[in-house]
C-alpha cells in the first residue's frame, strides 16, 4: 500500500510592481500579402496585462492595420 503526503507547500505567487497596469505595444511587421502577392508594412497593437491569479503578464492582439 501507497502513502499520500496531505501537505503541499503552496507557490509563492510574485506581486505585480506598484503601478504598473494595461500597457498597448505597437509593432510594425513586413507581411506577405497573399492577394497582392507582395510584402507590406502592417502595424499590429497588443494589450499586455497582468493576471495577479497566475502571477504573469498576458499578451494579446487588440488591432492590425495596414500602413
Amino acid at each position: 500500500m501507497s502513502t499520500l503526503n496531505a501537505h503541499a507547500t503552496a507557490l509563492e505567487i510574485p506581486l505585480v510592481p506598484i503601478g504598473t497596469d494595461r500597457r498597448y505595444e505597437t509593432d510594425r511587421r513586413l507581411v506577405w500579402n497573399e492577394e497582392k502577392r507582395a510584402n507590406e508594412v502592417q502595424e499590429f497593437v497588443y494589450e499586455v496585462s497582468w493576471i495577479p491569479e497566475r502571477g504573469v503578464w498576458r499578451k494579446f492582439l487588440v488591432t492590425r492595420r495596414k500602413l
